[in-house]
């Protein structure tokens, strides 16, 4: 017999209070967006598979694990692995993957492959001086940043709607800066906010609503339509676009900005830990597949195991 498993993972999310602007400290790189003192979390992912019916055999997945972004450190703190686990790691699209390998689990006994992870995240607020960025020449582009020109599952970039918007919001102003700006305050005012499954960019601007993921799908399909590098991050139970502009001195920044809470347009004061970055994943056992979230994985070749995918607070 044979199953499959993608579920989403069970979560406990942090409340964190926004830091005041004067925490903001030159730590960030020249000329990008300025960042914070960070905060200091614990979390643990990871997946437990018990053989509760019978014996299993065959059973692989995978479980993505934190990395190390400009606004965030993330550090291993602690491994509980079973003896009966094989663990290998991958990086899939700039992700580091943990993939898990059970040869065969006995009637009644566990897996185990817990990461515990201490994750230092900072908000992050705007550059002072806007003036000095410019839209990057797409042939001019760093190799990993080319992608977040392309469509992605949900965010049809490439359509005759999104190039007529672009063209009627924001094809007068001189300003980069501005030009994103104004992008994005087009999505605030056009597209509302709405609870329930995403349907995807353009669905949501013929609906005039969508949800959080909708919402940022919009406005990256936008950015991308004007050749503005565009990409989603990804954090427990949320995610919020960034768009990306070069300085006077020809250097590539990424700046968040948050679509669905108050506005907050080149920085964030979101500091629960990013999970990923990306939106057109391509799954470690499926790579023709394309993802808009890399979702856990298990699958197997006989028995029926019961799993539980792990990304929890332990603070």
């Amino acid at each position: 017999m044979t199953f499959r498993v993608v579920v989403a993972s069970a979560m406990v999310v942090v409340g964190l209070g926004a830091p005041a602007l004067g925490q903001f400290q030159d730590r960030s790189e020249a000329k990008g967006p300025r960042i914070g003192e960070p905060s200091t979390q614990r979390w643990q992912l990871g997946v437990t598979i018990t053989a509760d019916t019978g014996p299993c055999s065959g059973l692989v997945g995978y479980v993505p694990l934190f990395v190390d972004w400009p606004e965030q450190q993330a550090t291993v703190i602690a491994e509980d692995v079973t003896p009966n686990v094989r663990l290998t790691y991958q990086t899939v699209d700039g992700i580091k993957v943990m993939l898990v390998n059970v040869p065969n689990l006995p009637a009644g006994e566990q897996a185990k492959a817990l990461i515990t992870f201490e994750v230092k995240r900072s908000p992050m607020a705007p550059p002072q001086d806007t003036t000095i960025y410019q839209l990057p020449n797409p042939k001019k582009l760093p190799k990993e940043v080319r992608p977040y020109l392309a469509p992605s599952p949900g965010i049809e970039s490439k359509t005759p709607k999104f190039r007529a918007l672009v063209k009627e919001i924001a094809g007068s102003e001189e300003s980069a800066w501005k030009k994103v700006e104004l992008l994005y305050d087009w999505v605030r005012n056009h597209v509302t906010y709405e609870k329930g499954q995403a349907a995807g960019a353009m669905a949501a601007v013929k609906a005039g609503k969508g949800n959080t993921d909708d919402l940022t799908s919009v406005f990256i399909a936008l950015c991308r339509t004007m050749d503005v590098p565009a990409r989603t991050v990804w954090v427990p139970g949320h995610c919020y676009p960034e768009f990306y502009l070069v300085d006077d001195e020809g250097r590539g920044h990424w700046f968040p900005c948050e679509m669905k809470e108050s506005r907050s347009f080149g920085g964030i004061t979101e500091q629960r830990p990013v999970l990923m970055k990306g939106d057109n994943f391509r799954p470690p056992y499926a790579p023709r597949d394309r993802q808009r979230m890399l979702s856990e994985y298990l699958t197997g070749a006989g028995g029926k195991p019961k799993s539980r995918f792990v990304r929890q607070s332990v603070n």
